[in-house]
């Protein structure tokens, strides 16, 4: 679907001449279990589509892809390999939009983590064929929705891509999540753990919008409440079975709220400071470099909590030392002193989903709240420690 104008979903959905309609979106179907990858061949049936392009980082070309492409190949579909060279840039998009085009695929599978599947919607959407993703990790909420959040060749956070479609099949296998390094589950914890602080500001606000320009639905929102219930109850233990590369009934509860539970709240539940923080922490380079997503989300989920409200930050921080995310300044190499805060409080500032909080989010509000999440995380991990989260950055 190439646009003279930049697709967006409010321009469907929003109209000055009524009310705001409730709007979910979803991805068409989620398939979540150990082992469902050797069985792509079987599920793209439900497609109608005979060659698929599959998208996928060098290391994942050795790994899932074979498991992919041997599947697909005995079902009798064709298969064509591209590799992705690591960010979810323009340049990256064009270059394998140019690859793709001239092997006639009628379906793309995007096989990796979080900037390898948002690329893969862009070059879908580009060669106007539907997407089918395959995370190698549960780190971020991504494979489900129809948007993609796109990157500067150097890592820096440009703005997002929207589409029409959410993706038309999402696998995601367990065996595959349980040897992963339990670092991209937990960075998966930090992100998912935002949707429901965020949905809970959109749905509450009557002016408040989801990622799609709508108002949230009471499905996403629930949606996004037990998302952070799971999270809360069973993190801990999902962690340790990753740690000791085991498939618990904990994994695959906390891998499906990371994944559908949080693509789906944070969708159609809306977003606000917390991933108005995390997206625009990517313009430190020092923290682009070395932390996840999902780690940088964490930290402004603590901004926005103490924004709102100490009592349920401080309960999110305690959870947060517990499963090694990242609760002050410090744990992202950052410090309330830096030259870059002043860069950083302008572009969050200036993101739209700071308006979906329930007042006006000025410089000295979030000054303040940076400066009050800071001394809560320390005095956090002055009681509790922050073994867990050495554990995962060593």
């Amino acid at each position: 679907m190439n646009q003279a104008v930049p697709f967006h979903p409010s321009r469907i959905f929003a109209h000055p001449d009524m009310t705001l309609p409730r709007v979910m979106v979803s991805p068409a179907r989620y398939i979540q279990g150990p082992g469902v990858l050797k069985k792509t061949g079987s599920y793209v049936a439900l497609m109608d589509s005979t060659c698929f392009g599959i998208l996928a980082s060098e290391r994942s070309q050795q790994a899932e892809t074979a498991q992919v492409v041997e599947s697909l190949e005995a079902s009798g579909y064709t298969a064509v390999a591209t590799t992705f060279r690591g960010e979810c840039s323009l340049e990256e998009i064009e270059h394998q939009v140019k690859i793709l085009s001239n092997q006639a695929v009628d379906a793309l599978i995007a096989v990796g983590g979080g900037k390898c599947v948002d690329a893969g919607k862009c070059i879908a959407e580009r060669l106007n064929v539907p997407i089918v993703v395959i995370p190698s990790l549960a780190s971020n909420d991504a494979p489900t929705s129809a948007v993609a959040v796109l990157y500067s060749t150097e890592g820096v956070f440009t703005g997002a891509e929207f589409f029409p479609q959410n993706p038309a099949l999402v696998i995601v296998d367990t065996e595959i999540i349980a040897q992963s390094s339990p670092r991209y589950l937990a960075a998966g914890i930090g992100d998912a753990m935002a949707t429901w602080y965020e949905a809970r500001v959109c749905i509450n606000n009557p002016n408040g919008r989801s990622t799609v320009g709508a108002r949230p639905t009471l499905a996403a929102t629930a949606i996004s409440e037990i998302c952070a219930r799971t999270l809360m109850s069973e993190g801990v233990e999902a962690l340790r079975a990753v740690r000791d590369g085991k498939i618990t009934p904990a994994l695959e509860n906390v891998v499906e709220a990371n994944t559908l539970l949080s693509g789906i709240g944070f969708e159609s539940g809306g977003l606000a400071v917390a991933h108005a923080v995390a997206n625009n922490l990517t313009m430190v380079p020092r923290v682009h470099d070395q932390y996840l997503h999902g780690e940088m989300v964490a930290l402004g989920t603590m901004i926005q909590l103490v924004m709102e409200d100490g009592k349920e930050a401080e309960k999110v921080a305690r959870f947060f030392a517990q499963v090694g995310l990242p609760m002050c300044l410090a744990q992202v190499s950052m410090s309330v002193e830096d030259p870059e805060i002043d860069a950083l409080l302008d572009q969050v500032l200036g993101n739209p989903s700071v308006r979906n909080m329930p007042f006006d989010v000025t410089r000295g509000g979030l000054v303040k709240a940076l400066t009050d999440m800071d001394q809560l995380g320390t005095s956090v991990i002055e009681e509790l420690g922050d073994g867990p989260y050495k554990a995962l950055h060593q």
